[in-house]
């Protein structure tokens, strides 16, 4: 998502259909969330690969050790 397309989406909430603002805060709030998931998943394949242990990749992100293994480990 471009910043341009994010600031149209958060103006809109300020705009005269409460409707449209919604429904634009809604897609683009989806949109970031697919970029920044994508982006997440990327960076622990390199920590990986750089040899960072799921230990230091759970603390990176806040979560356990079991959640990050489960949601980027390989069976």
């Amino acid at each position: 998502m471009d910043d341009r397309t994010l600031r149209t989406a958060i103006a809109a909430a300020d705009g005269d259909d409460p409707y449209r603002a919604l429904r634009d805060l809604h897609h683009a709030r989806l949109e970031l969330t697919r970029d920044l998931d994508r982006a997440e998943a990327i960076a622990v394949r390199r920590a990986r690969a750089a040899g960072a242990s799921w230990q230091l990749i759970a603390l990176a992100l806040e979560v356990s050790k079991q959640a990050v293994h489960k949601k980027y480990g390989r069976g």
